[in-house]
């Protein structure tokens, strides 16, 4: 018992490089007024479509007001310039929570408006989690060059999150559509609805959309593995992920925006790409580190969490300064 709460420990809390978390920061903020402004926005014709207005069981155990054109138009351009100054600036403590909790708050209230008027968005779930792990990351900064455990658990309730939805979708499709989902004419149909002009091309082999669904039904099943791969492997399965969901965009037109950048920023060792942006040209960077390779701080931990064994053994073999 006592090994399986050690391996458990270091799973959630090995620690992780900060720079990563400050790559996720500054892309999931600057994703809301992309989202509010142009994805998905919230228009005042919503608060006048009283009719199809039905409100979650959350917005009615929370006692959420009922939305107006006020209200909508109010969470909205609070949340817009909020995300963007949460985005420029460095995260500082208590002005960082404070800060992020608001725009948490208030981006709750908007799904919780617009879910309400009839069509749930499952993509949200992973990125909402974002939203309020992120600011429980003290320090994060794109040049921070040391690892921390809070890191590492917000990482991995993203991650979580993630493969849940992967998961939860499966448990869905088998819920209501039943075992003959796999054998039904669900993507034939969404193609005859909405396919591009490659979706159509594959409505003349029907075979291929049949066992699609098998694999889309297995990989949502398997999800859960992703988890556990390491290194190279795990970077190949989220590739496969992101894949599969450029595929779906190439078919019927549909992408699951703040979900892939949840996959892609909370499992990929995004600080790489920094440090070698950083890195001026001549191959040292102003650490004296050769470009592009990330340099040991004194007291780090063997990095284990979010990209690896190999990375935990690259920053402990590295000599001390």
């Amino acid at each position: 018992m006592a090994a399986l709460a050690h391996v458990t420990t270091r799973w959630f809390f090995g620690p992780v490089p900060l720079a990563r978390v400050a790559v996720f920061r500054i892309a999931a903020y600057l994703f809301i007024p992309l989202d509010l402004l142009l994805l998905r926005p919230l228009g005042s014709h919503h608060a006048s479509a009283t009719a199809l207005y039905r409100p979650l069981i959350v917005a009615d155990l929370l006692h959420l007001p009922r939305p107006t054109p006020g209200l909508i138009a109010a969470v909205t351009w609070t949340l817009v310039p909020l995300a963007v100054v949460a985005a420029a600036l460095a995260p500082s403590g208590r002005w960082q929570r404070t800060l992020g909790a608001a725009i948490f708050l208030l981006y709750f209230e908007q799904l919780v408006i617009s879910f309400s008027f009839g069509k749930v968005d499952h993509d949200r779930i992973a990125y909402v989690v974002a939203l309020a792990v992120l600011p429980t990351v003290a320090g994060a900064r794109l040049r921070e060059r040391g690892h921390a455990e809070s890191a590492a658990w917000a990482l991995r309730c993203v991650q979580i999150a993630v493969i849940a939805t992967y998961f939860l979708s499966a448990f869905a499709k088998l819920r209501f559509g039943g075992v003959e989902w796999v054998n039904s004419a669900t993507l034939v149909r969404a193609v005859m609805r909405r396919g591009t002009g490659f979706g159509r091309l594959l409505l003349d082999y029907p075979w291929l959309l049949h066992w699609s669904q098998w694999g889309i039904m297995l990989m949502e099943l398997l999800s859960p593995v992703v988890l556990f791969l390491r290194g190279r492997w795990q970077r190949l399965a989220v590739g496969g992920l992101a894949g599969f969901h450029v595929a779906v965009y190439a078919t019927i037109s549909i992408m699951f925006w703040p979900h892939v950048l949840c996959l892609l920023l909370a499992f990929l060792p995004t600080e790489r790409l920094v440090r070698s942006a950083a890195a001026p040209v001549g191959g040292q960077d102003a650490h004296g580190g050769a470009a592009g390779e990330p340099v040991p701080v004194g007291g780090d931990q063997p990095v284990e969490a979010v990209g690896g064994p190999a990375e935990g053994r690259d920053a402990q073999e590295q000599p001390q300064r």
